[in-house]
């Protein structure tokens, strides 16, 4: 075999065997395809597509470029992975979770990427916790805590690894088969018995319509599902923070307040009704309502909580963080509130405005190389439809630097709308696929 060909036949518009692509994704992995011929398959992909078949093909081909896990445990082996938003810290609450219900989280996650968080750059907001670690530490803390967060080797899916870099400079991201291939590719080299895909749409979201955010969910369930791993995806709304803070330390502690100090709201809901999906997926729960009572118990009564410290403390990071968190977590020199310009009504927020305003703020990386405040962000958001008055805080926003947060209030005084009338608010869950 060889690229020119398999390139070839996407321009012509057929898709190329299951070997051609299982060739080319082992091609990418060891470099023997260069870089031009990677672009021009990836720009093929994106303008004929591979169908169905051909999706699952690339899929499992990517998988298996690299090193794939297998657990022998007593329980089964879950997972979740969201399409990115703002203020979703849900991971570091379901994880926790499903551990105290029985399950156990080998959660491969990701840096922040565009204008949304990463899990990874939020768990390394915790003092000494490190996500880089060993296969052999990290099978050590799935087993004993139930659960870990951690980054991905170098050996699983290297394949997606070099191909996302080449799309990222070819204008080749926004392909539903590719965007399919790369997620995927991570989590079933994973070794899972199972998945749930939360999939965001609204102005916080990279997909903004509910129907782009369903027909990405209907390619991800249906390809996990024909490469042999039990998922189904919920739709979620992103047209306001999930949480009320936006930052990696800031959305610690709101985790932090589910998990230690009762604190509820969209945060909870949603991390709740996900882990009720796998736990009745996996066999863990009767129905989806059972599973809710369960998974709503283990936040009650600390054992989520109990989990999570587990799981920190393993990674590095302080033994006693669930009993005093507050006095872990870096705190922000400068804190100044963003008062409403008049009263109304908070009409409309802009989430990826203002999470890119955090990144800004050195919350996240402009180019790969920046080194991320994990302290800097807003907190106390204000919510959609809220009544505000004039002067009354729309946010509190967290810096290091007073010019840098002059800078964040003129980019929430534009990303948030105060209006006359109460705008419509989608619900928290729009529907579930699988």
């Amino acid at each position: 075999m060889d690229a020119r060909a398999i390139i070839a036949k996407l321009r012509l518009g057929d898709v190329p065997t299951q070997d051609e692509l299982r060739w080319f994704a082992a091609g990418l992995a060891d470099r023997s395809v260069s870089d031009a011929q990677a672009g021009a398959f990836a720009m093929g992909v994106c303008l004929r597509g591979l169908g169905e078949e051909g999706r699952v093909a690339l899929t499992l081909a990517m998988r298996d470029s690299g090193d794939r896990l297998s657990w022998d445990l007593p329980g089964p082996a879950l997972d979740k992975h969201s399409t990115g938003g703002i203020g979703d810290c849900v991971s570091l609450i379901l994880a926790p979770i499903l551990a105290a219900c029985g399950a156990y989280v080998p959660m491969i996650s990701g840096r922040g990427l565009g204008h949304t968080g990463g899990t990874l750059d939020k768990m390394e907001a915790i003092p000494g916790l490190h996500t880089d670690v060993t296969e052999d530490q990290f099978r050590a803390v799935v087993r004993d805590a139930g659960a870990a967060i951690v980054s991905a080797s170098a050996e699983i899916a290297p394949a997606d690894k070099r191909l996302y870099a080449i799309r990222d400079v070819t204008g080749t991201v926004e392909s539903l088969d590719l965007i399919t291939a790369s997620i995927l590719s991570k989590k079933l080299a994973a070794g899972l018995d199972g998945l749930v895909l939360d999939v965001k749409c609204g102005s916080g979201a990279f997909m903004k319509s509910a129907d782009d955010a369903r027909q990405l969910a209907g390619a991800l369930v249906s390809t996990a599902n024909m490469a042999g791993c039990p998922t189904s995806a919920v739709i979620s709304d992103m047209n306001q923070p999930l949480a009320p803070s936006l930052g990696n330390a800031l959305e610690v502690a709101e985790v932090m307040r589910v998990l230690c100090d009762g604190e509820r709201g969209r945060l909870a809901e949603l991390s709740v009704a996900l882990s009720a999906v796998l736990l009745v997926n996996a066999g863990l729960a009767d129905d989806l309502e059972n599973a809710v009572k369960r998974a709503e118990q283990a936040l009650a009564d600390g054992a989520a909580a109990e989990r999570f410290g587990r799981m920190v403390a393993a990674m590095g990071g302080p033994v006693a963080f669930t009993d005093n968190w507050r006095r872990f977590l870096p705190e922000a020199p400068v804190i100044r509130e963003v008062p409403a310009p008049t009263s109304g009504i908070v009409a409309a927020i802009d989430g990826e405005a203002l999470g890119l305003a955090v990144v800004a703020l050195g919350g996240g990386r402009q180019v790969e190389s920046d080194v991320v405040d994990p302290a800097v962000g807003f907190s106390e958001v204000v919510t959609l439809g809220a009544r505000v008055s004039k002067g009354q805080p729309l946010l509190r926003i967290h810096a290091a630097r007073e010019e840098a947060a002059r800078a964040a209030a003129d980019a929430v005084a534009q990303a948030i709308d105060i209006g006359g009338a109460a705008p419509d608010i989608p619900p928290l869950i729009h529907e579930r696929i699988g």
